[in-house]
């Protein structure tokens, strides 16, 4: 089975557009999960212009699904992690102003730091996921780290599933063919919505975990939140 995350920052970034506390995070994180999330996931930033740090550990005392916290490993989101202890963290590698993270992290330029953060991590039970390109290399890299599983970056497979679906995923097939021959899990994002989900799904093996946030609370603006989730479980079949 494939678990659906589902990634509540834009309920953040609509409640912080009034700077009050409409809509109630908490209660849609909980409702996810009711409605059949498998897992919740969050991407806080420095700049706290959607999930902020203490919405980070709130979250963590009343989940009941995996906690994914990703971001770009800073000292102050190091600590944050280390503090609330997640199921996963997921490290990207978008600089703080970023608007969405738009890249994969380069496994060889960065392998000494990759692996002195995911040392830390593991010392302290959290399983690691690295958000990466489908690229052999990058990935075979990925294993020299000591990261638990790695997140195909999705957004070109998105971009192309329209106009040929079966060039679009070539890629990304043949990049978790070579994860599950390094012995890394596998999860995905960006970019997935009910269009894509179920083709990715179904050829894509050994896939663990999809992280998808923005389709998904667009989507709920027209079928709601509860039948939502459903549609995008149905496509995990």
């Amino acid at each position: 089975m494939t678990k659906l995350s589902v990634n509540i920052n834009k309920i953040a970034t609509l409640r912080n557009a009034r700077g009050g506390t409409l809509p109630d995070l908490v209660r849609v994180a909980l409702d996810c999960e009711r409605f059949g999330a498998e897992g919740i996931t969050v991407h806080p930033r420095p700049d706290e212009r959607h999930i902020r740090y203490r919405d980070v550990t709130e979250l963590k005392t009343v989940l009941k699904t995996e906690f994914n916290i990703e971001g770009y490993p800073s000292k102050s989101f190091i600590d944050l992690v280390l503090s609330v202890k997640p199921a996963q963290v997921t490290l990207v590698p978008d600089p703080p102003d970023a608007l969405t993270s738009n890249a994969g992290c380069d496994t060889i330029k960065n392998e000494r730091f990759l692996t002195e953060v995911i040392s830390e991590f593991r010392k302290n039970n959290i399983r690691t996921s690295v958000f990466i390109d489908a690229d052999p290399g990058m990935i075979r890299n990925a294993v020299k780290t000591g990261t638990d599983r790695i997140e195909l970056y999705t957004e070109k497979y998105a971009r192309d599933y329209t106009a040929d679906p079966e060039s679009a995923i070539k890629l990304f097939r043949e990049a978790a063919v070579v994860a599950g021959e390094c012995g890394l899990g596998l999860n995905a994002g960006h970019d997935l919505n009910l269009e894509n989900l179920h083709y990715f799904h179904q050829n894509i093996p050994g896939l663990l975990e999809v992280s998808i946030g923005h389709a998904l609370i667009c989507d709920a603006l027209y079928y709601g939140l509860e039948n939502t989730i459903q549609l995008y479980l149905r496509q995990l079949k």
